[in-house]
């Protein structure tokens, strides 16, 4: 059985990084490991405030003690990292456990709609290129990719040359594949464009687009995108998968009378998810 290790927080409740990417890849079929880099009450999203508990202290010592015991790894992703300390600490443990077989998904979960997320700051997004550089795959959404570059944001209107101009941005960074998230050209298109450095080549995949918005797709995305590339589906394929199923998780959502605003209901929707694997 492969095995990843996700690095990010866990929002308690809110539905969004670890407590969305261990039931995600695990029902890939992948050991799902995780290095918590924070504990919070909710996500920041949530307006009456949330508490914090910040576990930067904890990161060494587990890598140092899953260094003795000889862990490896067929994945390390991350998503939301809390502070500047641990974007060195994340990138001291991809080099004491990168193998040539080992892919490095990040996931750089600081921003959205043109907006940093609460507590980064414009020096953070600087500092967190320096982690995507060491990935080989990066999974921004275009506010994230465009403070990583201090690149002008577009919400909307914006032609195929500007993303295909983030895209090589990104890639210039270091990672092989770039990918931008919610990309769309079209009304009622959404997706993916992802560009492949090694091959020059660009990508883009798109589906059916649903006029609102929640919070944690981001993390269905780059979760449901690895548990699909530790299922050995190319990165083309995996971000196929990706786009569907989190498209799928947004009309479990919608579908249901008593939604909550914070997530989507990405659990009803994992029967499609393995459809998709090919399970």
């Amino acid at each position: 059985m492969k095995r990843v290790v996700s690095i990010q927080d866990i929002s308690c409740l809110g539905k969004c990084s670890l407590t969305v990417a261990l039931p995600i890849i695990s029902a890939a079929g992948v050991e799902t490991a995780i290095v918590p880099t924070a504990v919070l009450s909710t996500h920041t999203a949530f307006s009456g405030g949330f508490t914090f508990h910040d576990l930067t202290g904890e990161i060494d010592p587990i890598s140092e003690h899953w260094k003795k015991e000889g862990f490896t790894f067929d994945a390390i992703y991350t998503g939301y990292l809390g502070s500047l300390e641990q974007i060195n600490i994340v990138k001291k443990f991809f080099d004491d456990f990168k193998t040539e077989g080992t892919y490095i998904v990040v996931d750089p979960a600081m921003a959205d709609n043109g907006c940093l997320y609460k507590g980064f700051t414009e020096d953070f997004a600087k500092e967190m290129a320096t982690v995507c550089a060491k990935a080989d795959i990066c999974v921004p959404n275009l506010t994230e990719a465009c403070f990583m570059l201090g690149e002008e944001y577009k919400p909307s209107g914006y032609t195929r040359e500007y993303i295909e101009n983030i895209l090589k941005g990104l890639s210039a960074l270091g990672p092989r594949y770039a990918v931008l998230t919610g990309v769309s050209f079209e009304d009622d298109k959404l997706g993916v464009m992802a560009y492949d450095k090694e091959n020059d080549t660009f990508f883009e995949y798109y589906n059916e687009k649903i006029p609102t918005s929640f919070h944690g797709t981001g993390d269905v995305f780059a979760s449901s995108f690895t548990g699909a590339l530790m299922n050995d589906l190319t990165v083309e394929d995996a971000l196929k998968v990706a786009v569907d199923y989190t498209l799928e998780s947004i009309k479990m959502t919608v579908k249901d009378e008593n939604y909550n605003w914070y997530g989507v209901n990405f659990e009803k929707a994992i029967p499609k998810y393995l459809e998709l694997l090919g399970e």
